[in-house]
């Protein structure tokens, strides 16, 4: 029987599904990021199953030479080395398209709750003040979303957004064939997306070239009154410069379930006016969790069959 160490949260029915390919899961989710890889060589483990919160580092892979995958449920990948992967033959696996859905769900929430000044509403009358003539919001029919990313959720988030009447431009550092949404949305460059969309959805991986992508020059490129929603990696976004934006007033409000830092904790966000923030709770959906769930144990079982030993 395969061991498979599983070192952050999932559902019981994860366990259930390794179990019924006859695979081992073993609960992880108390390792330190110390005792991992003696815990992993201990277990035997030849896969080991992450989400964000467990990094996966050259010198974890190089301490645990018996490691054959490394599967994250999810789809962001900066926790683990990739290229050590690809030197030591490793298979990275994760799953893009399963969450989509549900995170695209969110940012539609964060949309209508920056256009409706949601956050000041909602801080305003729980202080006891009834400021109706100060909340005057827009609707988003009509208005420009520019999506940062047009990979799985990026198209799912289009495809939602325009249902509701929204016009879509959309912007990708790698190329990409829009498909059937080529008809209905229009590619523009970076600075064409940041000049023209009233708002701002970001979702695209944290690499080094993406790192501060939306930084004072390009919060300084936005229609003034612009909201921005992110929920991709916290540290595509520089927060310092963001929440200038948003004291200044360029920004009229900003919808994150992402940070540099997870928890935050003492942010310079927290003070600024039309913030609603999410703990990273993009794709915590019970329909998401279940197809991540099933989707990345077919995965690591298909693949096993295909490299294991």
């Amino acid at each position: 029987m395969i061991t498979i160490a599983v070192t952050d949260t999932f559902p019981p029915f994860l366990y259930d599904a390794m179990r019924d390919a006859g695979w081992n899961p073993v609960d992880g989710t108390s390792w330190s990021a110390e005792e991992l890889p003696d815990r992993l060589n201990e277990s035997k483990a030849r896969a080991i199953l992450v989400r964000s919160r467990t990094k996966v580092t050259r010198d974890l892979m190089n301490a645990v030479p018996g490691l054959r995958i490394v599967a994250r449920g999810g789809v962001g990948l900066d926790n683990v080395d990739q290229e050590a992967a690809r030197e030591k033959g490793i298979a990275v696996l994760n799953t893009p398209g399963a969450s989509a859905g549900a995170v695209a769900e969110l940012v539609i929430l964060f949309l209508l709750a920056i256009a409706r000044k949601l956050p000041v509403a909602d801080a305003g009358i729980k202080a006891g003040r009834w400021e109706k003539k100060y909340l005057r919001g827009v609707e988003i029919a009509g208005r420009t979303l520019g999506i940062a990313g047009f990979g799985n959720i990026g198209r799912v988030v289009a495809n939602r957004a325009l249902g509701m009447g929204m016009k879509v431009i959309w912007f990708d550092p790698a190329p990409i064939d829009p498909g059937e949404l080529g008809a209905v949305t229009r590619e523009v460059s970076w600075d064409e997306l940041l000049k023209e969309s009233d708002f701002i959805t970001l979702h695209i991986p944290l690499l080094d070239a993406t790192r501060h992508l939306m930084n004072e020059d390009a919060f300084a490129k936005m229609k003034p009154g612009a909201g921005l929603v992110h929920c991709a990696r916290g540290g595509v976004v520089d927060e310092q410069a963001l929440a200038e934006a948003l004291r200044s007033g360029r920004l009229s409000g900003a919808g994150l379930d992402v940070f540099e830092t997870e928890p935050p904790g003492d942010s310079p966000l927290w003070d600024c006016p039309g913030v609603v923030a999410t703990p990273h709770v993009g794709a915590s959906t019970e329909e998401a969790q279940r197809r991540v769930s099933l989707e990345i144990a077919d995965r690591i079982v298909h693949t096993w069959k295909e490299i294991g030993d």
